[in-house]
C-alpha cells in the first residue's frame, strides 16, 4: 500500500533525496519545507514553509513498463485529489502539471533510481497570493487563492496517497489505456497552439501511450517528453 513506511522531516533539501530503492515499494517521504525543491528541467520548486503538500513516493514498476507514464499517473491522482478538495474540475497540462482555471496548483517529477522510480508531488495549498512566485511560465495558484479556504495538510495527504494507490494499481493491472479517458477529459493543451522543444503546432491529444500528439506544418508528430509552452 502506498504510504508506508513514511519518513517525515521538518525541513530538507528535497523529499526526492530521502528515498532510495532499498526501501519497500510505497514508501513515502514528506516535509514541511524544502530548501532546494526540484521541478522539471532543473528548475527550483519554491514553497513557503508549512503551506504546501510536499511528498515523494517510491514505486517499483515492472521492468517492461514505460516509467515516463508515471508522471501522468501521478498527475491524474493529484488532479482527482484537487477536485475533491475544491469541488471543481482540474486540468492536466502535459506532461506533469495540474491546473485550476488555467493556473498551476501542482507539479510532479519522476526520477529513475536503481530500477525504482521516485515520484515527487508538490501541491500549493495554503499560500496567499503574495507568497506565490511571480513571473512563472505558467501562472500559479494555490487551493487557498482559488476558494479562500485554508486546509489541514494531513487529510489532504491521506487523500492523495489513496488516490495514487488506486490509480497506480489500475496502471499496473491494465496500463495507461485504462486511465486514458480520465486523462483525456482533463487535457488542458488540446486545441491550443504550443511549442515543445523544437516542434511548434496545435496540440491534438494525449495519446493512450502517454505521448502528446502535435499537429505541425510538417504533419502530425508524437512527442515523448519535453517542456510545453503556450503560444
Amino acid at each position: 500500500m502506498i504510504g508506508r513506511p513514511r519518513l517525515h522531516v521538518p525541513e530538507c533539501e528535497s523529499t526526492q533525496l530521502l528515498l532510495d530503492a532499498s526501501l519497500p515499494e510505497g514508501a513515502v517521504a514528506t516535509t514541511d519545507h524544502q530548501t532546494a525543491g526540484r521541478g522539471r528541467l532543473g528548475r527550483t520548486w519554491l514553497d513557503a514553509p508549512g503551506t504546501s503538500l510536499l511528498c515523494s513516493v517510491l514505486l517499483k514498476p515492472p521492468a517492461d513498463r514505460r516509467v515516463a507514464e508515471l508522471t501522468l499517473v501521478g498527475g491524474l491522482a493529484t488532479a482527482t485529489t484537487v477536485e475533491r478538495a475544491l469541488g471543481r474540475e482540474a486540468q492536466l497540462k502535459w506532461p506533469n502539471d495540474v491546473l485550476v482555471d488555467g493556473r498551476k496548483v501542482s507539479g510532479g517529477l519522476a526520477d529513475l533510481r536503481d530500477g525504482a522510480v521516485v515520484l515527487g508531488i508538490g501541491v500549493n495549498v495554503n499560500q496567499t497570493a503574495e507568497q506565490l512566485p511571480p513571473g512563472t511560465p505558467t501562472p500559479v495558484a494555490s487551493l487557498r487563492t482559488v476558494d479562500g479556504r485554508t486546509r489541514e495538510l494531513e487529510p489532504l495527504l491521506t487523500d492523495l496517497l489513496q488516490s495514487l494507490d488506486d490509480v497506480y494499481a489500475t496502471w499496473l493491472a491494465d496500463g495507461l489505456p485504462a486511465l486514458h479517458a480520465e486523462i483525456a477529459r482533463r487535457d488542458f493543451l488540446r486545441g491550443r497552439r504550443i511549442s515543445v522543444g523544437d516542434a511548434t503546432g496545435v496540440a491534438r491529444a494525449i495519446r493512450s501511450d502517454g505521448r502528446l500528439e502535435l499537429e505541425t506544418p510538417n504533419g502530425v508528430v508524437a512527442v515523448e517528453s519535453g517542456e510545453t509552452r503556450l503560444l
